[in-house]
């Protein structure tokens, strides 16, 4: 028994070394795709830029603009100012009430003049009852959708059978777009027909310095809390999904701003009601397309930025990240045809196999991993040195991957002017693994016992538009 006992810990120390080094080899290899993928894309836009205005011609397609919204009633009139103030040539901005019981609705008919409009809703993809259609009678490319709560998927459905356009864009009601953001996305749908999805980076807003609804001056915010997600989403969106790219295997656009065919959403039966309804979305039409012999590409590109808030206190947060690992267990669950199958190609291999065997078994493994230390120990098994060195290896890889990831950032971006904001960022990489690791691990974990549950969880807004005084009045 001693025997087995001691062959079961040893093996499970080798099985968490070799578990370590594959999923770090990973994220260091989406590193190095990373950077091609941003230099290759920087240098094609230059091209094309260059090839339009040669030509003197400018091509567009007209786009919908999304916007769910619940109880936003903190933020929802600084965004829709924003996106109405977008350079684009034709769009529409569809803002979706999805049952509000803050004043949304309110606030919105007060802003924008909103009359009531008989426009007519073909019901092409489910959603729960519209009450009424509203027009501004400011802005005639402003449409209010007032309807019966139904969460953030059923509103965005309930956006596209009332938007006009081929191409829509969903983004959250917290978010700022930067005035060519959309031009930037869209104007991909141009360059290849196969493209059905597009997504850009999301960016932290909190630390900056808003004024009528745009960012006007980039910081971190005070916070630690809230300097390390701004490292988390650097990290996530400039290593992550641009190295996913050259893989052909991005299963994820964020809630926050993405930009789809429309054609090609409605096929999939549109947005499904789950808190993980982004990367549920991005796996059906890898599906779909798969499955129907359809050419397609899904990209992320680096430079169409959205703004967003994070939460800004720990409650919040732990709750946020919860809700997303739910999400992406049930968007896994959804699509498990898609688990390692050949028939998906690298789709599956490369991008489902990450978040099935990094990301779902992932926290599970890291606890084994804290928790073999006291069991080791007590069956006098712990080598402390070898301990203390896997430690130091663990940490500076991690630190290593975050500054490459800011390295990328500054280099290519240069969104961080002040050099004490970039070197903040690099100190808070070995930060990140002082507490915050552990307390996401436990969040992660906790998600996975409850994964079924449904809810959402409370976020609150902070009001950080600083109107002009002509706005103002």
């Amino acid at each position: 028994m001693k025997l087995l006992v001691w062959l079961a810990v040893h093996f499970s120390q080798y099985v968490v070394f070799f578990y370590f080094l594959a999923v770090n080899a990973t994220y260091s290899l989406l590193i190095v795709f990373a950077l091609r993928d941003i230099v290759r894309h920087v240098y094609l836009s230059t091209a094309r830029a260059a090839r339009r205005q040669l030509a003197g011609e400018f091509y567009y397609k007209p786009v919908t603009i999304i916007v769910p919204a619940y109880n936003e009633a903190a933020v929802v009139l600084q965004s829709v100012r924003a996106l109405l103030n977008l350079h684009y040539p034709e769009f529409e901005v569809v803002v979706v009430n999805d049952g509000s019981t803050d004043g949304t609705l309110a606030l919105l008919k007060a802003e924008f003049g909103l009359t009531f409009s008989l426009r007519p809703v073909r019901l092409q993809v489910p959603h729960e009852e519209i009450q009424a259609v509203y027009r501004s009678g400011k802005y005639p490319n402003l449409v209010v959708v007032d309807k019966l709560n139904g969460g953030k998927a059923d509103a965005i459905n309930a956006g596209i059978n009332v938007s006009s356009y081929p191409i829509f864009c969903s983004i959250d009601a917290d978010s700022l777009l930067e005035p060519d953001a959309l031009l930037k996305s869209s104007k991909l749908f141009l360059d290849d027909d196969s493209l059905i999805a597009t997504g850009g980076i999301i960016r932290v807003m909190n630390g900056c310095t808003v004024k009528d609804g745009a960012v006007l001056e980039v910081g971190l915010p005070a916070s630690t809390l809230e300097a390390l997600q701004v490292l988390e989403y650097t990290r996530a969106f400039l290593s992550g999904r641009t190295g996913w790219n050259a893989l052909k295997s991005l299963l994820i656009i964020s809630g926050a701003f993405g930009v789809f065919r429309k054609d090609m959403v409605m096929a999939v039966g549109g947005y499904r009601r789950t808190v993980g309804e982004d990367m549920d979305l991005v796996m059906r039409l890898h599906r779909h397309c798969r499955e129907h012999d359809i050419p397609y590409r899904i990209l992320f590109v680096p430079d169409p930025v959205c703004w967003t808030q994070v939460p800004f206190d720990l409650g919040m947060l732990r709750r946020q990240r919860n809700r997303w690992h739910r999400g992406m267990i049930d968007a896994l669950l959804y699509n498990r045809s898609m688990i390692l199958n050949p028939r998906y190609g690298a789709t599956s291999l490369a991008g489902v196999s990450y978040f099935v065997f990094v990301e779902f078994l992932g926290p599970l493994i890291e606890l084994f991993g804290y928790v073999s230390i006291p069991v080791l120990w007590w069956f006098n098994l712990l080598n402390t040195k070898v301990l203390v060195l896997f430690i130091l290896l663990a940490v500076l890889w991690g630190v290593s991957i975050n500054i490459a990831a800011v390295f990328l950032d500054t280099y290519n971006f240069k969104r961080y002017r002040k050099n004490t904001d970039i070197l903040r960022l690099c100190l808070l990489s070995v930060v990140e693994f002082l507490g915050y690791r552990q307390i996401m691990l436990f969040e992660r974990l906790s998600a996975t016992l409850s994964f079924r549950n449904t809810g959402w969880g409370a976020q609150a807004r902070k009001i950080i538009d600083q109107p002009s005084k002509e706005a103002a009045r």
